[in-house]
Order: structure tokens, then C-alpha cells, then sequence
């Protein structure tokens, strides 16, 4: 068995969008993948893919139940709640803190052990580039996803040399997550129209991406956040 063969992959939220899309470019080469989700993974059965029912707004994921080693984690959960200011409420924006920061956290410290087992292991977060672009209505979202970048770059000087922590930020992506805003061809199309590239993302152009910060390929890559989002953070037509 090769090296390639025996590398596996925690998933946090592999059933569905992007994380399916990340499952399913690790076991077409050839690793092993733990899925952590409510529901069961959308992706071909496979007997390198073992699937852990958890739902992260009610329960903890555990040490105990991952294997000794992993090479790689990417928590995928997240949440689009848009609204002004005025609609902002406590609760809801506890629940995407909790969501989206905390039960990430969580996630990162039952892996770490495992993580570092293997000497040379990756975690990927994801933001939004509605962090570095601010956007109207998306405070809460904004606010959660701040936090991660921060969190990306404090845990890669935390966790190296052992642990490489990378963030990714997407723009407008079709997933099941913003399926709302993309309902009819007139929303795609006025979303296509903001983006430089005049399209929205599709789980390919991201899943790829983490992917490829999970494998060895990206060992010297580290403490950064990189938009994927079709230009719109730095690029202006």
C-alpha cells in the first residue's frame, strides 16, 4: 500500500456542498476520509469513506472517536444569516458564533493528537470575502468569519512545525447553503454580474483548493487566507 493510500482525512460536514466536493477529490486519490455530519455522505459508497453521524449545534466531537492519526482536517459548517443591523439578535448571533467558531475550535482540539502523530498535518477553515469586502446585511456573517481568519493565523504559529493551518474565503458559491440566493436565472445572473470573472463559484473551484492545502503538495504553505471569490476582493472592472 502506497503513502497516498494510507493518509486520512477528517471532514467536518462532508455530506453536503463544498465538503462533499472535498470528500470526493481525497478518496479519488486514494485516501481515507472520516465524514462528521447530521446526514449521511451524499458522495458513492466507499470502503475508505466512514461516515460519523454528529450534529455540532447539540453535540461535541470527541478524541475517542477518531483513529490515531489523521494528515488532515477541514471543517466545512457555516452559515449565511443576512440582515441589518436592526434584526441583529443575541441568540442568533451566539448560534452562528457557535457554529462557525467554537465548534470549530472543539473539532481542531479532539484532532490535534492525531494531527500530530503524523508530523506533518494540515487543518483548513473556511471565511468569506465578506470579510475583506465589506457588504451590507452581513454583520453577523462578517463578524463569525473574522474571527476565523484570526484564528487561522494564530494557530499556525501555535501549531507549527507540526500542524499547517490555512483559511480559505469564497465568494458567492453554488452549494445547497446559498440556494436562496441563486433560486432563479435573473439572481444568478445579477450575482454573476458582481463578480469580475461575471460568474458565481461553483464547489469545484473551492473544493479544489482545500484539497490541495490538506496534501503534502502545500507543505509550505501556512497562516493564510485565500480569497477564491472570482475576483470580487481585489479586483475592480
Amino acid at each position: 500500500m502506497s503513502q497516498l493510500e494510507t493518509e486520512q482525512y477528517l471532514v467536518v460536514g462532508g455530506s453536503h456542498g463544498i465538503g462533499a466536493g472535498v470528500v470526493h477529490r481525497l478518496l479519488s486519490a486514494g485516501a481515507a476520509v472520516i465524514n462528521v455530519s447530521r446526514t449521511p455522505p451524499t458522495v458513492d459508497a466507499s470502503d475508505q469513506l466512514t461516515h460519523l453521524s454528529l450534529d455540532l449545534t447539540s453535540g461535541k466531537l470527541e478524541k475517542d472517536h477518531l483513529p490515531e492519526r489523521l494528515n488532515g482536517l477541514i471543517y466545512c459548517p457555516g452559515s449565511i444569516n443576512l440582515g441589518p443591523l436592526r434584526q441583529l439578535g443575541r441568540q442568533s448571533m451566539l448560534e452562528d458564533y457557535q457554529l462557525n467558531v467554537v465548534s470549530a475550535v472543539e473539532c481542531l482540539q479532539a484532532a490535534v493528537p492525531a494531527l500530530r502523530a503524523t508530523g506533518a498535518a494540515s487543518a483548513v477553515f473556511f471565511s468569506t470575502v465578506a470579510v475583506a469586502q465589506g457588504m451590507t446585511m452581513h454583520a453577523s456573517v462578517a463578524s463569525v468569519k473574522g474571527a476565523i481568519e484570526g484564528l487561522t493565523r494564530s494557530l499556525a504559529a501555535e501549531l507549527a512545525p507540526k500542524i499547517r493551518v490555512n483559511c480559505i474565503a469564497p465568494g458567492l458559491t453554488n452549494t445547497p447553503l446559498s440556494e436562496r440566493f441563486l433560486s432563479s436565472e435573473a439572481k444568478r445572473s445579477a450575482m454573476a454580474d458582481k463578480h469580475p470573472l461575471k460568474r458565481v463559484g461553483e464547489v469545484e473551484d473551492i473544493a479544489s483548493l482545500a484539497a490541495f492545502l490538506l496534501r503534502p503538495e502545500a507543505s509550505w504553505i501556512t497562516g493564510q487566507v485565500i480569497g477564491v471569490d472570482g475576483g470580487m476582493s481585489s479586483v475592480r472592472g
